[in-house]
């Protein structure tokens, strides 16, 4: 892992309709590694992961990726610069097959779109729709949905829709990958197979991973750092061991179901 931080947030605040959603949150990701959101419900963790990607605008603050000012960018823009994301609420085609959903993910490398390419009939758009289906079919490899790959996402158990889903984000190749609430929905045995992905995506692919988890468990298992917030507010941020020996943050989980 690179001691370069490879995104950069300071004085994160946004508010909604005069509830402060965030209040100052200041954090950095180094590159090459996991860094892991935690907190209690409704402690801002998706808010935050949603001014990165473009969905909600901060009121104050700044966000950068690589020295690059990337505050106030919209979703597109943030996904051409290699920054993908997985979301809580999944947006699967739901009658489109695992290969098709994952083909969409592909979008921001064809010359004239994903859908376009699918529809003209030319030598071209021929040839790039085999390399785009290549290059899927390696990722549906890797996170072991072969036997899924011609299946439509919508019929699917909930656990393999998460993991089409990254599937989805992992097939725009992306430098930072966001995870939201991974494991929400699995099994014991689907969270114990997610653990060993998200580590295999961090080192074999070489992709900066941050996720928000509920899953203790998993989130001390996989993470380099972690970086807890309550309230919209940052209360602590540190190795694993520090974060769970940290007195603010086992007050924050008192009472809460996911303990540390």
């Amino acid at each position: 892992m690179s001691s370069m931080p490879i995104l950069k947030v300071k004085e994160l605040s946004i508010s909604f309709g005069g509830l402060r959603a965030l209040k100052g949150v200041s954090f950095e990701v180094k590159e090459g590694g996991i860094f892991s959101i935690i907190g209690p419900n409704g402690a801002g963790k998706t808010t935050i992961f949603n001014c990165i990607g473009g969905q909600c605008r901060p009121d104050f603050g700044t966000i950068r990726f690589r020295d690059r000012d990337i505050t106030g960018f919209r979703p597109h823009q943030v996904a051409r610069l290699k920054i993908a994301r997985s979301f809580q609420n999944m947006g699967l085609f739901p009658r489109m097959t695992v290969l098709e959903n994952v083909l969409v993910g592909r979008h921001i490398h064809t010359a004239g779109g994903i859908f376009r390419s699918m529809l003209t009939l030319n030598r071209r758009c021929a040839k790039e729709e085999i390399a785009q289906r290549k290059a899927a079919d390696g990722i549906i490899d890797l996170l072991n949905l072969i036997s899924v790959r011609d299946k439509p996402a919508g019929g699917l158990p909930y656990g393999t829709k998460k993991t089409v889903e990254l599937a989805r984000a992992m097939a725009m190749e992306p430098e930072l990958l966001l995870l939201d609430e991974p494991s929400g929905g699995m099994n014991v045995r689907e969270r114990e197979e997610l653990k060993h992905r998200i580590k295999d995506i961090a080192v074999s692919k070489d992709i900066t991973v941050v996720v928000v988890e509920h899953d203790m468990n998993l989130v001390m298992d996989i993470s380099d750092e972690v970086l807890a917030v309550n309230f919209g507010e940052k209360i602590a941020q540190g190795t694993p061991e520090e974060i769970q020996r940290n007195p603010e943050v086992v007050r924050a989980y008192l009472g809460e179901e996911a303990r540390i």
